[in-house]
């Protein structure tokens, strides 16, 4: 299926690992111009490079930290400059790291789940709206957590981050659905991407089995899926780029569960 991304212009923030550089491949590989945002210099130029491999006419890799607003700004900024005052579609796939209790976890920890999850979001929409608005068509495709649905007592900032993500994107696409810019959510489950591989060495567990994985999440969480592995990164990957594309024409405000089966709650 054509989907429609041939020199589009693209940008996946967090794309030079895990989900969202899975996403950032299949962009590239449908012949977008893709850029990746991310912290790390050697990742997101190694991602760039990568890309550039598998067909993205454009590829560029650009260091920021999604939290610095002035930084942001700068990016696409830069971006605008270099394809024409113009964005096709916008990723975000950061998710915070933090772990811990309600009783635990101290108001340093909470801001940092919710400004690395979710505020960062709020500063790349905010930055790419005039870009989204001068293309021709225009897409976002924010990823939150299928966790907000199944809690884990251990991980709520983080799944308290991800809702907001979700109530964002919700509220994004009622904003901007009479100008047809399209916002939709994926909600992955367990999917073997870099944070899950540490925590799975962090309890003895093989990070390159997924059904040992998904046996873990089962023991340590309560909450495996349906299927008996975790997902691979580059499962959804294409479900972030199908949302992301002018082949998604009437999809907006949506939440795709990803997740290897749940109770469709």
């Amino acid at each position: 299926m054509d989907l429609g991304l041939r020199d589009a212009a693209t940008v996946v923030v967090g794309g030079s690992r895990g989900m969202g550089l899975a996403t950032a491949r299949c962009l590239a590989e449908e012949g977008a111009r893709v850029a990746v945002v991310g912290r790390n210099r050697e990742d997101v130029e190694r991602a760039a490079a990568d890309l550039a491999e598998r067909g993205s006419p454009d590829a560029v890799g650009l260091v920021a930290d999604a939290c610095d607003t002035a930084r942001v700004r700068e990016v696409f900024d830069e971006l605008g400059a270099r394809w024409d005052g113009k964005l096709n579609a916008l990723v975000n796939t950061l998710g915070p790291n933090v772990q811990g209790t309600v009783e635990d976890l101290t108001d340093a920890q909470w801001h940092e789940a919710i400004d690395h999850g979710a505020l960062s979001l709020v500063h790349t929409c905010k930055a790419a709206l005039p870009l989204l608005r001068a293309a021709e068509w225009g897409r976002i495709v924010n990823f939150s957590a299928h966790s907000t649905q199944r809690q884990t007592v251990s991980l709520v900032a983080y799944t308290a981050a991800k809702a907001m993500v979700t109530s964002v994107s919700k509220n994004l696409s009622l904003l901007l659905a009479k100008e047809e810019i399209l916002v939709n959510v994926v909600s992955p489950g367990t999917f073997v991407t870099p944070a899950l591989t540490d925590w799975a060495r962090s309890v003895g567990v093989d990070s390159d089995d997924p059904y040992g994985l998904m046996e873990a999440i089962g023991t340590h969480f309560g909450h495996p899926a349906q299927m008996p592995r975790a997902g691979l990164p580059e499962e959804i990957g294409p479900v972030a780029a199908f949302l992301a594309s002018r082949r998604n024409s009437y999809m907006t405000g949506a939440n795709v569960n990803v997740d290897g089966g749940s109770d469709f709650t």
